[in-house]
């Protein structure tokens, strides 16, 4: 049903929906917002991290009062799926987005993505010194040289991505070497602040971080430079934040409302002109200009369900970087 046809009946909706948040909380307010003036249903965020919520899900079952769950990466999403939590989407919502950006069991749908980059201090490297691909950092001469933020859940979609492209044993070797050759910081932020200020020559973050510090003083990124790893490289992962509707729902229609509202033309508009500096991926929806098109970022193709955060924890707790 298309959701004009449905607006009028959701908007007598009288107590709204209730989003459980991973998000970041501007960018979701924004399509919050947006919704609400269209549709006049109300909605009502709780915000708190993707591993966090995601787990707060499955603890609650059934009886969670959560009518939406939206993330900034796929694992969490998966670690609901897997629990049987979320309900089938309609085909009108998925199709909004091209495969890639959704799993196949149709469960829930992509939102927005973020693709991995390595931020360089300009200052001390040029291009012909920059790894050709992810997997070059775990070579020695990248000792002491290079940062990321593996307790936060960036990170670990990335290390997922590479465990999906890769295997168990070149990802558990390449942990090993980040743990001996890597700084750990807290936050991809704070990474690119110790790129820029020359307490390291790089780092492996998302690259929204980079947009959104130009876009206001840009003193925490002055000195950086940005590099892509292209070449369908485990460090061109293009790592999709989701949305999906609880099984449990006592307010199917507006919760699917929503979803179809963010994953479709409005929702994509604000990833376009907004702040939040994140690729819009629906289909024929462009992003934001001032970001490389997605299709020369050649990034790898990887089923977003099969991003396991369970391995991967497993893995980095293993390699000494939890």
């Amino acid at each position: 049903m298309a959701l004009a046809c449905i607006l009028p009946v959701l908007a007598r909706a009288q107590d709204g929906i209730t989003v459980y948040n991973a998000q970041h909380a501007s960018l979701t307010q924004a399509w919050a917002d947006g919704f609400t003036k269209e549709t006049g249903i109300k909605v009502t965020l709780r915000k708190g991290s993707d591993t966090e919520l995601a787990n707060q899900i499955v603890q609650e079952g059934a009886a969670s009062p959560a009518d939406v769950f939206v993330t900034e990466n796929s694992p969490a999403m998966t670690l609901v799926e897997k629990a049987g939590l979320f309900a089938e989407l309609p085909k009108d919502v998925l199709d909004q987005v091209p495969g890639r950006f959704r799993p196949q069991s149709g469960r829930w749908v992509g939102v927005a993505a973020r693709s991995t980059v390595f931020v360089y201090d300009k200052r001390k490297l040029k291009e012909a010194d920059l790894p050709k691909s992810m997997l070059d950092l775990a070579d020695a001469k990248w000792k002491g040289r290079w940062a990321a933020s593996p307790s936060g859940a960036d990170f670990q979609a990335i290390v997922g991505a590479l465990l999906v492209l890769k295997g168990e044993k070149v990802t558990a070797d390449w942990l090993k070497a980040m743990k001996t050759n890597s700084s750990a910081y807290r936050g991809n932020s704070t990474a690119m602040k110790a790129v820029n200020a020359g307490e390291v020559e790089g780092a492996l973050i998302y690259h929204y971080y980079y947009f959104g510090d130009q876009a206001k003083t840009g003193e925490n990124s002055t000195n950086i430079g940005l590099h892509y790893f292209r070449h369908q490289d485990p460090g061109a992962f293009l790592s999709t934040s989701g949305a999906g509707v609880l099984a449990s729902s006592k307010h199917k229609k507006e919760a699917e409302a929503f979803v179809k509202w963010m994953a479709g033309k409005h929702g994509q508009a604000v990833l376009r002109e907004g702040d939040s500096y994140e690729y819009a991926i629906g289909n024929g929806e462009a992003s934001n200009p001032k970001l490389e098109p997605i299709a020369k970022l050649d990034a790898p193709q990887v089923e977003p369900s099969q991003l396991d955060s369970r391995k991967v924890t497993e893995l980095m707790t293993a390699a000494g970087l939890l």
